[in-house]
């Protein structure tokens, strides 16, 4: 029974969806914002580069090409992010700040 109370107080409230590119200087900046969060307040984390040649990254392209980088915040339990949806997702895009995330972290784990 340990174990499982043990994996439970490890899972963290909040997930984060990264949508980036390899040559995006504000990519880069945004990394080291949610670099800076996480060292406060660690999340799940995933990364979507919207270039690879996969199915998932061109639906992700088709929306967010000109718009890198993106961020998706939710609950960690929440399904998958799905392009359908993107409009209801909470989001910041392109500069935000250590605080800007947080608030909309806060939003998340509230919702």
């Amino acid at each position: 029974m340990l174990f499982f109370a043990t994996r439970r107080l490890l899972q963290l409230p909040t997930r984060i969806t990264f949508f980036t590119r390899e040559t995006c200087g504000l990519c880069s900046q945004a990394k080291g914002v949610l670099s800076n969060v996480w060292d406060k307040r660690p999340f799940e984390y995933k990364e979507v580069n919207v270039d690879l040649p996969q199915p998932e990254s061109k639906q992700w392209k088709d929306l967010y090409d000109f718009d890198v980088p993106v961020i998706h915040i939710s609950k960690a339990t929440a399904p998958e992010e799905d392009p359908a949806k993107s409009g209801k997702a909470i989001k910041l895009m392109h500069r935000f700040t250590i605080e800007q995330v947080e608030d909309k972290m806060n939003k998340a784990e509230q919702s």
